[in-house]
């Protein structure tokens, strides 16, 4: 499904929370959503690396990694898992790596930046607890969006008007 930002805030004023603009596109799908599902993690990608294991139903996998430049919590490996298990996109609260096979991947990819080195791994985190960065909480089973525009959250699915 393509989503359109724009018409989904003109269609749904009340029902959206946008998220304040820092993310830039790195997936090869240009929009992208579905429900909720959130990792909090400090340059440590264990938990993102199990979650792209499981089938992804659509879903979009939120990562808040504290924004740290330090490290990418997401490459090409686990983005590939990703699409392959049916994930619909992932959004990094922090950086990714391998941008150019990112960018070939049929996945939807937000994220603050790139940087080529890889994350820690000591299975530290937490899974599918209420995140909040940019100004709006991720709330697991609520919904997310994201296009070139940006990204936003809402707590009822979104339908593209006609």
């Amino acid at each position: 499904m393509e989503y359109v930002l724009p018409d989904l805030c003109d269609e749904y004023p009340g029902l959206v929370r946008v998220v304040a603009p820092m993310f830039r596109n790195f997936g090869g799908r240009s929009s992208f959503g579905g429900p909720i599902t959130t990792i909090k993690c400090h340059e440590d990608n264990s938990l993102v690396a199990k979650a792209v294991e499981e089938p992804g139903e659509s879903r979009v996998l939120v990562v808040d990694g504290g924004g740290s430049m330090r490290c990418g919590l997401l490459g090409d490996n686990l983005a590939l898992k990703a699409a392959n298990n049916g994930w619909a996109g992932i959004i990094v609260y922090g950086c990714v790596r391998d941008v150019d096979e990112l960018a070939r991947t049929d996945l939807g990819i937000q994220a603050l930046n790139a940087m080529p080195l890889k994350s820690i791994k000591k299975d530290i985190g937490l899974r599918d607890e209420t995140v909040t960065f940019g100004g709006v909480s991720f709330v697991p089973g609520e919904y997310a969006y994201a296009d070139n525009n940006g990204v936003l959250v809402s707590s009822e699915l979104l339908v593209m008007p006609e």
